[in-house]
């Protein structure tokens, strides 16, 4: 059986480590979470101490932590997977990081021999668990190739956006972009809802039919609704890709007006205690300032 190591299971990783062993993976991973490592053994997967441990003798390497720094230290620190993977083997990585990161990280791993794919993921835990998710890729037909099963495996949809390391991370950006700015939308839409005297469950279903409605839209709204606020998309993400994208904007030249409003909510948000719970989130921010009582679980 092929072989895949996951490093990193948490929402993304674990569901696609799932996905992988479905679809007749032998599945090895880490995480320094003992929790996410102990639902990993649940589902089958054999549990490594390092990140060089799963790696060796693995085909396919997938990264999915939380971002740059994280990313740096499981490849290339104590104990990374450039420690032990064979060169060919094919190293996907899945973390929203800075393009010129994912170029740099992409050169490095290109040149110790192994096949590196830029290759940030969409679609939530849920699509994850499911093997589903949308994959944003970018890297050499030879790193296409030996990685093809493991991404049909994880994934709906493969968008190749070229050759280079970086362009799929870019692409992922604009991606994040829109979702932050629907995301704060969405809170702050159920927000003056709930404020009006509407049903907050009725509404989300109104406008999840209507013209107003995003991907967002439909995945935060019935969360503000149930007041669900448990963790299926960190809302810490969205701190971290939004000044990803107002970095890459600067540099560009462009002034972004109402990603830099999103970004003040996600951070007031965040700096309020509530970067652990899903985006939704959001709307306490909304509520908080205003003096309206959201939705609780019952």
């Amino acid at each position: 059986m092929p072989v895949a190591a996951v490093i990193g299971l948490g929402i993304m990783g674990g569901g696609a480590a799932a996905s992988l062993k479905r679809a007749g993976f032998t599945v090895r991973g880490c995480d320094v979470s003992g929790p996410a490592l102990a639902k990993f053994k649940d589902r089958g997967g054999i549990a490594c101490t390092s990140a060089a441990e799963a790696a060796e003798g693995a085909d396919v390497v997938f990264v999915f932590v939380m971002d740059a720094s994280q990313t740096e230290l499981v490849l290339f620190g104590a104990g990374g997977v450039v420690d032990t993977a064979a060169p060919g083997t094919a190293v996907i990585c899945c973390a929203t990081v800075p393009p010129d990161i994912a170029s740099d990280i992409g050169e490095r791993l290109a040149k110790r021999g192994l096949l590196p794919l830029d290759a940030p993921i969409s679609g939530g835990g849920k699509k994850a668990l499911m093997g589903e998710v949308t994959v944003i890729a970018a890297g050499s037909p030879e790193a296409f190739e030996a990685a093809g099963p493991a991404l049909d495996a994880i994934s709906a949809k493969v968008f190749r956006l070229g050759e280079t390391p970086g362009l799929g991370t870019r692409a992922k950006m604009i991606n994040q972009l829109l979702g932050g700015i629907h995301n704060v939308a969405t809170a702050e839409a159920m927000t003056l809802g709930i404020a009006s005297g509407l049903d907050p469950a009725t509404l989300a279903e109104v406008v999840t039919a209507s013209a107003g409605s995003s991907w967002m839209f439909a995945q935060r709204a019935p969360r503000i609704a149930a007041g669900d606020y448990a963790a299926p998309s960190l809302l810490s993400i969205f701190v971290k890709d939004l000044a990803i994208v107002t970095k890459e904007a600067e540099a560009a030249g462009m002034s972004l007006p109402l990603t830099e409003v999103a970004r003040a909510q996600y951070q007031a948000a965040a700096d309020a205690g509530f970067g652990g719970e899903d985006s939704a989130a959001l709307a306490k921010v909304y509520a908080e300032r205003a003096g309206v009582k959201l939705p609780e679980v019952d």
